[in-house]
């Protein structure tokens, strides 16, 4: 990776009377950035940041977020574009590799995803030390770190095309991990992947297909499956990315790099969120109780909060959001389940969103929590799925991510640093002289 940052100026900061000199840098897009990592060794202090919502910790040329406008870029093209004109593998491509592909390159690149979605047969036995009710995250997290005993090779991040093929395998065996998570949860038998499918549609194939019929693969639906992986292939330094980062730092194996991303998605608060979003309007139920929970949301005094409107980064409208609203809306229409309670209830809170004083006065528009979780809903996918989805699309974005910040000749093994608050310097006593 070439570094491309410019000098931007100077930032001067006095530290007990003695002024300090800062680089100032600048990237292509975005603000301006004070360097600080020779601070602690001209100044002997640290700089806090909880959460680091402040502070870069690295440079990347993959993703740019502009959250006040609503900017959405990979490799600089706008997400809209890419999700509406592309396909995920191409998508995946460009991720990895910085440009989008020729004709032939595509070519070869979706015969090598597809030569690998083949997991080892050992691999299965896994499932038979899960309970049936465990979380698909669970058995999720557990068998992508596993695929690291399969491939030991890859451990070599020094060897370019080892790194090259362990993203190929990651990416490829993603979808029949987690089809295979899902089948094990509803008691059924696992479905293996077909050549002649695209990703999408292999992807639902392997998830609802049965051996006592054919399976038929609704374009509309795989359409669907397709673009819900591209707006959530990649979204920059967030939580579960920047565990990847942080893990593969160290050097550890790129499939527990990946495992550990996985495990960081899981929470409520990151990859969880579109289930919660669904969990809320079951908790709604029904039309008529919309406004006591509307009431809720606006009360200062209340810990409610509506879930998939608003968004930490956007403070405009999710620009994933449009084309996940006009995506929900065309599934909608093809299975013909636009009037069961809930996706009333999901209608009638966007409409309140986007037309109600406090909401849009606070920009909680939906997002794309909101949307996608009423498509995998109606899809069938229980919303215990759902994160799983989301992990097996943002793979990409892990691994893109991660071989960046190996190929950064600047990137160190991660070590924040803290201001201790804890206890002063004290003796030990014995036990018989503590009163």
């Amino acid at each position: 990776m070439i570094n491309k940052t410019k000098p931007a100026g100077t930032a001067k900061i006095e530290i007990d009377g003695k002024t300090h000199d800062l680089p100032v840098l600048s990237g292509t897009l975005g603000p301006n950035v004070v360097d600080v990592k020779k601070l602690y060794g001209d100044a002997g202090v640290f700089t806090l940041d909880p959460g680091f919502t402040s502070t870069a910790s690295c440079e990347s040329q993959i993703t740019f977020i502009d959250g006040e406008e609503g900017v959405l870029l990979h490799r600089g093209y706008p997400i809209d574009q890419l999700a509406e004109q592309s396909g995920y593998l191409e998508v995946c491509y460009l991720l990895l590799n910085g440009e989008l592909p020729t004709g032939s390159q595509f070519k070869n690149f979706a015969r090598e995803i597809t030569q690998h979605t083949l997991l080892h047969t050992q691999m299965d036995r896994f499932f038979d030390g899960f309970r049936r009710d465990s979380h698909p995250m669970a058995m999720l997290t557990g068998t992508v770190g596993a695929m690291s005993a399969f491939y030991p090779s890859s451990m070599d991040s020094a060897d370019p095309e080892e790194r090259r093929l362990a993203s190929i395998r990651l990416i490829a065996k993603m979808p029949t991990l987690a089809a295979r998570v899902y089948k094990y949860s509803i008691g059924q038998p696992f479905v293996n992947p077909r050549n002649d499918l695209s990703y999408a549609e292999n992807f639902l194939r392997m998830c609802f297909s049965v051996p006592a019929e054919d399976y038929k693969i609704s374009p509309t639906l795989a359409k669907a499956m397709d673009r819900f992986f591209i707006l959530h292939a990649d979204h920059e330094q967030n939580a579960s990315t920047s565990t990847v980062r942080l893990a593969g730092s160290s050097g550890a194996h790129p499939y527990a790099a990946v495992a550990a991303g996985v495990a960081c998605l899981w929470g409520p608060s990151h990859g969880g969120a579109n289930e919660a979003c669904l969990n809320m309007l079951h908790e709604i139920g029904s039309v008529d109780r919309i406004p006591e929970f509307i009431a809720r949301a606006k009360d200062k005094e209340d810990p409610f909060r509506l879930m998939g409107f608003g968004h930490r980064v956007y403070k405009n409208y999710d620009p994933r959001a449009k084309v996940m609203q006009e995506t929900a809306h065309e599934v909608l229409n093809e299975l013909g389940i636009k009037d069961t309670p809930i996706l009333k209830v999901a209608m009638e809170l966007e409409k309140i969103a986007l037309e109600d004083e406090y909401f849009v006065e606070k920009k909680l528009y939906p997002n794309v929590d909101f949307y996608s979780g009423i498509i995998l809903d109606a899809m069938g996918f229980p919303t215990e799925m759902f994160t799983v989805l989301f992990a097996l699309a943002r793979t990409v974005g892990w691994v893109s991510q991660l071989n960046e910040m190996i190929d950064d000749p600047t990137q160190r093994i991660g070590r924040p640093r803290q201001i201790y608050t804890g206890a002063p310097l004290r003796d030990f006593k014995p036990v018989s002289e503590r009163g």
